[in-house]
């Protein structure tokens, strides 16, 4: 199972344009949304023939270009990350002690998890958390979405800490899809950031915007803060 989803990644990462301009999925996949997002990026959502029923996929692109690729199922479960640059890639573990479910959020308002991913390098990682609806509900380029909070803690192999993120996001019932909201993150080195890859605009097929790579939203004032922060170092 494992290899045929690395054989499959690969050849999808090399099918996809790694630079900004229009995106085209690969031979036998369907683009059905394009998310432009705050924080300067964009990201495709795309489905494949040969996947199973309810697997998507989704293409993050900034202005550099194309960072991250990943795989979900219908519980909306990692199955598969990929960072194009480096060439890293995360696997699910199926046989995790408690997987993500969506079913179980959207029944029950809460989903807690514990799961483990291994990369093709040989790291393991454990990502031990929670999803809860605030009961919030949102309409956002006219596309209506529930709002959540998470709290999302990943640690080593040894059970080190090494990431915690904790912050708000937003989900679809109709698509069974997390899109990114405002959160905070600390790492082992102690440095912490904000973020806000919230969605701003949605474009889906035939309108203006769909399938576009280049990012619209907060790339100046991106650019401004990375520039104070190399100023500082």
């Amino acid at each position: 199972m494992a290899f045929g989803l690395l054989a499959a990644a690969a050849a999808l990462l090399i099918a996809l344009p790694l630079s900004a301009g229009t995106f085209k999925p690969p031979q036998g996949c369907n683009l059905e949304l394009t998310a432009q997002n705050r924080g300067c990026s964009v990201t495709q959502y795309y489905r494949c023939e040969i996947d199973p029923k309810g697997h998507q996929h989704s293409a993050i692109f900034t202005r550099e270009g194309m960072t991250h690729l990943s795989l979900i199922d219908s519980e909306t479960r990692w199955i598969e990350s990929t960072d194009p640059n480096t060439g890293v890639r995360d696997l699910l573990v199926s046989d995790s002690p408690d997987h993500a479910s969506f079913s179980t959020l959207m029944a029950e308002g809460r989903d807690d998890f514990d799961f483990w991913t291994v990369s093709n390098t040989g790291e393991r990682l454990r990502h031990v958390g929670h999803d809860e609806l605030t009961g919030k509900t949102v309409d956002i380029d006219g596309v209506q979405l529930e709002e959540t909070r998470f709290e999302l803690t990943t640690f080593d192999d040894a059970g080190e800490e090494l990431i915690r993120r904790t912050g708000q996001q937003f989900v679809s019932r109709a698509m069974r899809r997390f899109y990114g909201g405002v959160e905070s993150q600390s790492d082992w080195t102690g440095i912490r950031k904000n973020t806000d890859d919230s969605p701003v605009l949605f474009s889906f097929p035939g309108e203006k915007g769909f399938g576009d790579t280049t990012p619209q939203f907060d790339c100046d004032q991106l650019m401004t803060q990375l520039q104070l922060e190399r100023a500082q170092l």
